[in-house]
């Protein structure tokens, strides 16, 4: 078992209201907002993926630090806390008897309001917990000559997670998740960066609860799919569960970490009323010094945060959940890829390993607006992202009725004149119709796959069927032009992983 390292004092599992006592006497960069609740601007807006590495004395698919290396961090951040106050946070990442994880984050008492979002998202502490994994958390020291000088190390030897220099509240959620990919691979499952929401048996074509999973980078619509209610569904989680064999799922967290842009109570109730509690923390969301709250200023950032407890809202309870029934992969695309696309079997691996969309601030100014692959929308991975693609392959075959669809949250047509947006309420139909099984169904002759011919509740079949769209517009030749650009370019992304089943690329061109 790790051993914490030695501090001026530690204060054990503060309660909400004892963190949020301390996040006004000793945060200057905080602010009580008209919903009673606080905010921190952060100096860091988004996850340091440069400044993130694995340690690791072999050649890995990922950003790597020699075990030397690592230690010497290591010693510098533990003398550094020596002389710290720090606040002890300790909880499990799931909360299934059997699958459950202990964990704990040790940081500095000058940031309590990292320590209060954490405690919303650990299930509680009981009279068996012991400590897995460690997440031990330096904000106010530097990793000078490092990527903006800031550091985490990965150490998945011993389940630890170093964090220097950074205030951003996600780099402590992810330190436990990002071991926990690890865990859940080792035990023959897959960690999906997903929400997970589940249907009561009146609304399913089956008659009984069935589970969807939604998969996709931060900002594209995750949250946003998974909370939205259609046929009496509920949400259950919003980031990250564990797939394993049979399509049974192990949930990860009591709480939600949501995205605050453009938080509207009509299109997104449910995360609205969780973000407007007192009891929730907002982070780099736009607040004026005598409070108000304006979700649509991108002025800082775009990436605004927060956090609150599942309990805070209608949820369906994270334990025995039913085994996985749909899988939608979120595309944020702009130009051919239609509001939905049935997945064929063989195509499914194929374009969970594409995990194709547009960035958003979420990732960081590096990748907001730019074309993405990141496969299975998974940015935590630990290790050659083939790994990923093979084992959902051997997942699949032991989940032989698992429908898939590619749901774009974007747009089609591209992003000027002509272009149609795909609207929330859309996407909301899409669901239902894929659940109630409403949808029409026809074999796109470009992709392969099924695009709808109709869905109860989407008016514009243009958002449906792109070919018709571009074809309407006198934009062909265009279309054709992107079809035959993307085909050679999946392609050639797939054959670039050497370790990767060719069965998974099958789906491309099989």
């Amino acid at each position: 078992m790790f051993r914490l390292p030695d501090a001026k004092t530690v204060e054990r599992n503060p309660g909400q209201e004892r963190l949020r006592q301390l996040a006004v006497a000793v945060m200057p960069r905080l602010t009580k907002t008209e919903f009673e609740n606080l905010n921190y601007q952060a100096e860091v807006t988004a996850r340091l993926n440069n400044s993130t590495f694995f340690v690791s004395d072999r050649d890995i698919q990922q950003n790597r630090i020699s075990r030397a290396e690592a230690d010497e961090w290591a010693a510098r951040q533990d003398a550094y806390i020596a002389s710290q106050d720090m606040l002890l946070i300790e909880g499990y990442i799931g909360p299934d008897p059997e699958f459950r994880t202990g964990s704990r984050l040790f940081i500095e008492a000058a940031q309590p309001n990292i320590a209060g979002m954490q405690q919303h998202l650990y299930f509680p502490p009981d009279a068996g917990w012991a400590p897995e994994f460690t997440i031990v958390y330096t904000p106010n020291l530097p990793a000078p000559g490092k990527p903006d000088d800031r550091l985490i190390i990965v150490d998945l030897e011993n389940w630890v997670t170093r964090v220097f220099g950074s205030d951003y509240f996600g780099e402590s959620k992810m330190g436990g998740l990002r071991m926990w990919n690890r865990l859940v691979f080792d035990r023959g499952g897959l960690a999906l960066h997903a929400g997970l929401k589940t249907f009561p048996p009146a609304s399913t074509r089956s008659g009984s609860e069935e589970s969807m999973l939604i998969i996709g980078l931060s900002g594209t619509g995750k949250t946003t799919t998974t909370f939205r209610q259609q046929a009496g569904s509920l949400p259950v989680q919003d980031d990250f569960v564990g797939l394993m064999p049979g399509g049974s799922i192990h949930t990860t967290e009591a709480g939600c970490f949501a995205k605050t842009y453009g938080l509207d109570p009509d299109d997104e109730p449910t995360s609205h009323g969780g973000t407007t509690r007192p009891d929730a923390w907002l982070e780099n969301v736009a607040v004026t010094p005598d409070g108000s709250v304006d979700f649509f200023d991108t002025s800082y950032t775009a990436n605004g945060r927060c956090t609150f407890p599942l309990a805070d809202i209608r949820h369906r309870e994270p334990r025995a959940v039913p085994s996985a029934c749909y899988l939608l992969i979120l595309n944020r695309s702009d130009h051919v890829i239609p509001a939905v696309a049935r997945l064929s079997r063989q195509q499914i691996p194929a374009y969970f390993m594409l995990g194709e969309t547009k960035g958003t601030s979420a990732g960081g100014a590096a990748e907001a607006g730019k074309s993405l692959r990141v496969p299975g929308t998974n940015p935590f991975f630990f290790d050659d992202d083939s790994m990923q693609g093979n084992r959902l392959l051997e997942l699949l075959d032991t989940m032989p009725e698992l429908e898939a669809y590619v749901l774009n949250t974007g747009r089609v047509g591209g992003e000027g004149e002509g272009s149609k947006k795909v609207s929330i309420p859309d996407s909301s139909a899409i669901v239902q119709g894929v659940v109630e099984g409403t949808i029409e169904w026809q074999t796109d002759q470009d992709f392969g796959y099924d695009v709808a011919g109709s869905v109860p509740g989407v008016a514009d079949v243009d958002l449906l069927q792109p070919r018709r769209l571009y074809e309407s517009q006198g934009r062909l030749e265009e279309y054709e032009s992107i079809v035959a650009r993307l085909k050679m370019e999946r392609v050639e992304y797939l054959q670039g992983y050497s370790a990767l089943n060719p069965a998974v690329l099958d789906g491309l061109i099989g």
